[in-house]
């Protein structure tokens, strides 16, 4: 098997300048992985703060050897193996291997992990800090999902919860981008989302607060999900008792296998679970679906930002994503 590798930007398609998008596009690497008969196709999403690049993941993916195929999880431990880090260049290999593995032997990706469509969750429509004005222009985007995820940690979170119920009546998910500084005030700011309509908090406060968290969750009336205090399976472990849930990102996880493992584990753990996403194509987003079943809440809203996504945009239906029964992620 070769591995060949090409890379591009994918640019937010945003008509106005959006503080919380100050960046304009999130490197894309696009991984092929072909056998001479089907060829799978993966991606890795790499925005900047998470430190890799496209010259990173080109490196990577550069020492990458496929002789012959042995087993997914056989392939994917030695990719793991050869470098620490590199997570989102590593999910785009996984990617790869699942839809190439879904092709060769005519199976949707969702029947491989065993995922129930019927148990699809709704997806919800993300909105970033900005001015109000922005705020009240882009909620239109929200029109054909039953959720929104709302950005907070600002100091006009208030103002921004109140403007977007004055316009609907949906519910919200709210990410405070670890933007609470001290626990009092999480506290405060939790007691009062949940008299919103609001239906839980992600990453409240800094990775670091995890003392700070045990206390939150003691008291929050609200689930409290780990984001960025959770990327890999090792960290369950470590945040479960500061958390009510966790939510899991390819890009984070570093692919598929990982991902689907951690849903198990979480669930041992009596945690909920999110999936989400990164600035992603409908490669990533439909390879992320077909775990989204096994989970209580998607956040997988990305292909309907980006303009020029290359793969065709999911179908949503009643503000879920549709399954796809083509072989492989059917993107």
């Amino acid at each position: 098997m070769k591995i060949q590798f090409e890379a591009f930007q994918l640019a937010l398609n945003y008509p106005f300048k959006i503080s919380d998008y100050s960046r304009t596009s999130t490197p894309i690497v696009f991984v092929r992985i072909s056998d001479g008969g089907f060829e799978g196709i993966g991606e890795a999403s790499m925005p900047p703060y998470l430190g890799e690049s496209i010259e990173s993941a080109s490196h990577f993916l550069s020492m990458l050897q496929f002789e012959e195929f042995t087993s997914i999880p056989e392939m994917l431990y030695k990719v793991d193996t050869i470098a620490p880090g590199n997570n989102a260049a590593k999910a785009a290999v996984d990617l790869a291997l699942h839809d190439w593995y879904g092709k060769k032997n005519n199976i949707p990706l969702y029947k491989h992990f065993n995922s129930n469509p019927a148990l699809m969750p709704p997806t919800s429509f993300t909105l970033g800090i900005d001015s109000i004005e922005v705020l009240r222009e882009k909620i239109k985007d929200t029109d054909p999902f039953h959720r929104i995820k709302i950005k907070l940690g600002s100091e006009n979170d208030k103002e921004i919860v109140e403007n977007i119920r004055s316009i609907t009546d949906k519910e919200i998910l709210v990410d405070a981008n670890r933007g609470w500084k001290t626990k009092e005030y999480a506290a405060e700011m939790i007691d009062w989302l949940a008299t919103k309509n609001c239906i839980l908090v992600e990453q409240p406060m800094p990775v670091d607060s995890y003392e700070d968290m045990l206390w939150l969750k003691s008291r929050s009336a609200l689930p409290l999900f780990a984001d960025e205090s959770c990327k890999r399976i090792e960290d369950i472990e470590h945040i479960k008792d500061g958390f009510h849930g966790i939510n899991i990102k390819l890009m984070k996880s570093t692919g598929l296998l990982e991902a689907s493992t951690m849903i198990q584990l979480a669930r041992d753990r009596s945690l909920k679970v999110m999936i989400g996403c990164m600035s992603e194509s409908s490669c990533g987003i439909m390879a992320a679906a077909a775990l989204a079943p096994q989970c209580d809440y998607a956040d997988l809203d990305s292909t309907w930002m980006v303009s020029n996504n290359p793969f065709k945009t999911p179908t949503l239906t009643d503000g879920k994503i549709v399954l796809s029964d083509v072989a492989g992620i059917g993107y």
